[in-house]
Parts: structure tokens; sequence; C-alpha cells
């Protein structure tokens, strides 16, 4: 039987943290002098309550060390709890949400998904605009410590070709989980604070500023307006494509740069190859653009630049309506939202590293049909891919595919069409955010789907944060055997 107090614990201690940062959006709507301050007054006592009793009743049960299905546990436990209750301003605020809509907008908040089910964001009360962010935020730090301390040791989708990356080649600089997690928050802080800064500079308001740096640090998307980043002007675009890129880096190449090793962030393969798939999506999007519009202008780069690194690092801001571009660039966003940023960032999707060992893999396979007898070892960033990894990747590329394919099935069982349940299943797995058509697409939102249709996506979205394979080995009746 799984002890469950040290999975409690931790949960409590993180829902009391929780609850302490709905105190900032109090303090904004006291500042905006709008009354709507009570509501976080009221989540905020909830949620500390509980967390801080959760801790009190599970603290007897603490040990130094988790095992291995304890952390499988406590890793899926979190991404509910916190979602559930950060859901709370949206139920007793000035939102009109439905439990389905606060939960929706929550789960799509901690996850960074990015996909909305809130009308009318200009005119919101600027303690739920300012707690949308939070929860981008929150989840996106929170995510960048699961890829680099957790999923290398469950060796969870190929994750584990960086275990010995973050804990050994860091040498003597970061040798513990503990110290590598405080100095990607570190990184993490200052790198919101920048691009804040880079934000009202470029003539964005402060307030707005600071909302949206944490959303675009978090590549999470949640804009403060219904039009997202249309209506801001191309100071704001540039500024927002260089933090979306920068943030869809390995956060533990920052840190190993802050301390004074630039080589390995210069010489990292999955660095390069998200650069380079980037430039080329930009310069195809731009040319199909310009012979669509009859000419290549700095706004069709700008907005080609825009939306996909946008798409690409899974933030989903948009400054246009690509819908209306024409086939090929809809078709580029749609799977340029399947390959995702690099491990170890706050970006989603599948991951560059994964797309590289799936074609070395193929290289290798193809090499030896040529010589039967000869013998080929996939590489990766220089180094032979052990066994153990590659199955991972393999596995997670096809629990990918066939989770996509369901989702898209439950979903049109929903009623909804082809385009909206395909790519809503793809957007939402995947963690983009804006998925494709009319009603989800850049310049809709997901608020006119059926309840039973949000709620699937919630789960989609949930499962796809934790790269699938994690919530997969926790509903299975062989680990919660004794």
């Amino acid at each position: 039987m799984i002890d469950l107090r040290p999975v409690g614990y931790v949960n409590g201690l993180l829902l009391a943290v929780l609850g302490l940062t709905m105190l900032g959006p109090m303090l904004a709507d006291i500042a905006a002098q709008n009354g709507h301050w009570p509501v976080f007054l009221e989540s905020a006592v909830l949620t500390l309550l509980t967390g801080i009793l959760m801790a009190l009743s599970c603290q007897n049960g603490v040990k130094p060390k988790l095992t291995l299905r304890q952390t499988f546990l406590l890793t899926s436990s979190v991404w509910i709890a916190l979602p559930f209750f950060g859901a709370l301003p949206f139920i007793l605020g000035a939102t009109g949400a439905s439990v389905t809509d606060a939960v929706f907008e929550a789960m799509s908040g901690i996850t960074t998904t990015g996909g909305t089910v809130l009308n009318g964001l200009d005119d919101l009360p600027r303690g739920i605009l300012l707690w949308r962010g939070i929860l981008q935020w929150l989840g996106g730090i929170g995510i960048i410590v699961v890829a680099m301390v957790f999923l290398p040791e469950l060796k969870v989708g190929g994750m584990q070709v960086f275990r010995s990356e973050a804990f050994e080649t860091m040498g003597k600089i970061l040798p513990r989980a503990a110290e590598i997690a405080s100095g990607i928050a570190g990184i993490y802080v200052g790198m919101t604070l920048a691009c804040m800064l880079a934000y009202i500079t470029a003539g964005m308001e402060p307030f707005d500023a600071a909302v949206h740096a944490m959303t675009t640090i978090a590549t999470g998307g949640f804009a403060n307006s219904d039009a997202s980043f249309s209506g801001y002007g191309a100071g704001v675009h540039y500024v927002a494509s260089v933090f979306m890129f920068l943030a869809a880096l390995p956060f533990v190449r920052y840190v190993q740069l802050a301390a004074g090793q630039a080589r390995p962030l210069l010489r990292d393969t999955q660095v390069r190859d998200f650069f380079l798939t980037i430039m080329a999506s930009v310069l195809l999007i731009s040319l199909s653009l310009a012979d669509y519009s009859h000419g290549f202008t700095e706004t069709a780069f700008r907005e080609s630049l825009f939306n996909v690194i946008s798409i690409m690092s899974g933030t989903g801001y948009a400054n246009a309506d690509y819908m209306g571009w024409g086939p090929f660039p809809v078709a580029m966003f749609f799977f340029l939202g399947l390959i995702g940023g690099c491990a170890g960032s706050t970006a989603c999707s599948v991951k560059i590293f994964r797309y590289q060992i799936l074609f070395a893999s193929i290289a290798a396979q193809i090499r030896k049909i040529h010589q039967p007898h000869g013998v080929f070892t996939p590489r990766y960033d220089g180094r032979p891919v052990p066994a153990d990894v590659l199955s991972s990747v393999m596995s997670f590329f096809v629990v990918f595919i066939v989770s996509i394919g369901i989702t898209s099935v439950l979903l049109s069982l929903t009623g909804l069409d082809f385009i909206t349940s395909v790519s809503g299943a793809a957007t939402s797995i995947a963690n983009v955010g804006p998925g494709l058509g009319p009603i989800i697409g850049p310049a809709g939102n997901f608020a006119p789907l059926p309840e039973a249709s949000k709620w699937i996506l919630i789960m989609a979205m949930f499962i796809g944060r934790l790269e699938l394979l994690v919530v997969l080995v926790v509903v299975t009746r062989e680990f919660w055997r004794s």
C-alpha cells in the first residue's frame, strides 16, 4: 500500500503557497478601488487553510526521500489540486464563470496552455487579470523543475537523457537538485523582470507589462485583451518574439551561462535546431504571405515571426488572424504546434530533442538496411542513445499520436466539427493554446464549446502537460498493487 502522507504533505505546502499568492491580486483590486478584493481574500483563506491543515495532518509521514510510486503520484496530484483551488477566484469573482469554465481557465493557466473561455477581458477587474498571469507564471516555473528534477529520474518520455546533464555536467556549480531549482528560479525571475521592463520601454502600460511578462516567460499566452497582441505596435511584437524564443530554450543553459559557461548554450543541438526550424518557418510563411497579399512587407515578416515563435513555443499569443492567410500557413502552424521548444524550458508539446532522437534512429535504421552486417547506433548530441531512452521516446510518440486521435473522437461525439475536434485535441495535449477554425482559432476562444467538450479538454491539458506517460502509469492497476 502506498503511503500517501508524503504526497499530501507536499500538496498541502503548495496549496498554502498558492493561497498566499492570491493576496497579490487582492492588493491589485484594492489599489484599483473596484470592490472586487474580497473574492481573493475568501479564496486565499480557503486555499491557505486547506493547505495548512493538509500539511499538518500528513507531517508525521514525511521521509527524506520519496519512493518511485510516491514521486509519480505527487507529480500527477499537484497538477490536479492546484487548478481546482486556482479556479476559486473565477467561481467567486466577476467573471460569471461556471465551475466547468473556472476549472478550464485554471487548468489552462497552470498547464500554460493559454486557451481561454473568458470573454470581455478588457473589462475584467485587474485582480482577475493578474491572477491569470500568476497561474501561468507558477505553472511555467513548475514545469521546468518537474522536467529537470523529476522526469529524468522517472525515465519518462526519454527525459532520462538529461539526467547526467542536469546533475553531472554542471560540475561543482550546481551539484544537487535543490540548487538547480534555486538557480533556475533566479533566472526565471530575472527574465520576467527584464521582459516587463522591455514591454514598458516598447510602450505597454506597466500593469499590462507585468502580466504579459509573466505569461510570456511562462510561454502561457494569457493576454489582458480579447484581441491578444493585435492592439499593440511593432515594438511590443518584437519584444514578445524575443522573450518567447528565450523562454523556449533550456533554462539549465542560462544557469551555466550565468556561471560563466557560454559554450554549453552555444553548442546545444536543441537550441541550434530550434532556431533553424523557426527561421525556416518564418521565411516560408513570409514568402507565402507576400504572395498571398501581393508583396513582402515588414508587417508580413513581423506577423510571421511573432506567430511562428508563439505557436512553436506553445505560448499562443496572436497578433493577427492567420486563418485568413491561406491554407499553407494554417497547415504550417498546425504542425509547428506539434514540435514545441527545448526540453528544460517552459515550452510545451513534443520537444525538439525527441525529433532529433527519432530522426537519428531512422537514419541508423536506413544505414542498417544498406549494410545489414554493420552496427549503427543512434546518437544524440554526439553521444550514443541508450536503448531505454530510445524506447521511451518511441513510446512517447505513439502515445502522443494515439491520445490526439482518441481525444479528437471524443470531442466529435460532443457535436464538434472535424477541424475543431482535431485542432482542439492537438492544441490541448500539446498545450499550445489556440486551435484552428472560426470557433477556437486565433480570433475565437473555447467559450462556445459544450461543457462535455471542455471537460475532455481539461483532461487533455492535464495529461499533455505531464508528458502523457506519467499519468498513464498512475492509472494502471499494477501501479496500485502492493
